[in-house]
């Protein structure tokens, strides 16, 4: 099995809706420009990354109209994880309609940008029922705050297939006091307990900042080691958050990273990690079957 990017994102600036992306500050400079499906590629040939899954960036249907196109031409891009707005009383219809493109694997509402209970009280009713009838899975974008409302949702919608980005953003830059970090143990031990949640394994170097990569092994290796016990070999996935990522660190030092600590792990949980669990979740039957383009 290849290694899957479970998560990256590709777009365009002059597109004009990607509000949060804000040109004018310098924080964001590394990561205000356009980022298309060949720069992507680039990053994936020098590491070895045979597939991956881009995923929204803008909140908007358009923007996800503007992805699936991208992915037509371009065999390395193996889905797609877009947006609706899931508060539409003809949401089963929009579902429907986008999913008639087959590179749609999911949808993802940016949940770390609402109120924690959005996702309980604000959708039309049926909006799971809508999501599974048109085999999509949810990406659940959240923070620590977030976590036990999601719980509770997936509590009522046992059937819906979701993953948790970039493992719900502990708060790695706070300080050993900070309540977020019980908030966060508390809400991942009981979503890997008593969901069938999957979570990926990224965006972790920028939650923690710039930083060199001895310190980030120390961080994240521990984390990591505490995800697998929590989640299992059967429910991680890799994915690298690229560009965003440039914020904090490079494609390859990542890659290395989470290479390096699966590097001690069981045969199959390398391969279940690296790419297969991403395969199965996301339903990429060319990579399930051995095909690559």
């Amino acid at each position: 099995m290849m290694w899957i990017d479970a998560h990256c994102h590709i777009w365009a600036l002059s597109r004009g809706d990607y509000d949060w992306l804000d040109q004018s500050d310098p924080a964001l400079g590394p990561i205000a420009q356009d980022f298309g499906p060949s720069d992507l590629r680039e990053r994936m040939d020098r590491t070895g990354i045979g597939r991956a899954v881009v995923v929204q960036a803008a909140p908007t249907e358009a923007e996800t109209h503007w992805l699936l196109a991208q992915a037509a031409g371009a065999p390395h891009l193996a889905g797609v994880v877009g947006w609706v707005d899931l508060t539409q009383t003809d949401l089963a219809q929009r579902l429907s309609n986008l999913s008639a493109n087959p590179a749609l694997r999911g949808i993802r509402p940016m949940l770390q940008d609402l109120a924690p209970d959005w996702l309980a009280s604000a959708p039309a009713p049926g909006w799971a029922d809508a999501l599974i009838a048109a085999g999509l899975r949810l990406d659940a974008l959240v923070r620590p705050a977030h976590l036990e409302a999601l719980a509770q949702v997936m509590a009522s919608h046992p059937d819906l297939p979701v993953v948790i980005d970039h493992a719900a953003k502990p708060a790695l830059a706070a300080p050993p006091d900070d309540p977020r970090h019980a908030i966060w143990r508390a809400g991942m031990a009981r979503l890997a307990g008593e969901t069938s949640a999957c979570c990926k394994v990224s965006g972790l170097l920028t939650e923690m900042g710039a930083a060199d990569l001895p310190h980030a092994r120390q961080v994240v290796m521990p984390l990591l080691d505490q995800l697998l016990e929590w989640f299992g070999p059967e429910r991680l996935m890799w994915g690298s958050d690229w560009p965003v990522l440039r914020l904090a660190g490079n494609y390859a030092d990542w890659q290395a990273l989470c290479a390096e600590w699966l590097a001690s792990k069981p045969e199959e949980t390398r391969t279940r990690i690296s790419g297969a669990n991403a395969a199965r979740f996301y339903g990429l039957d060319d990579v399930l079957t051995g095909g690559m383009s």
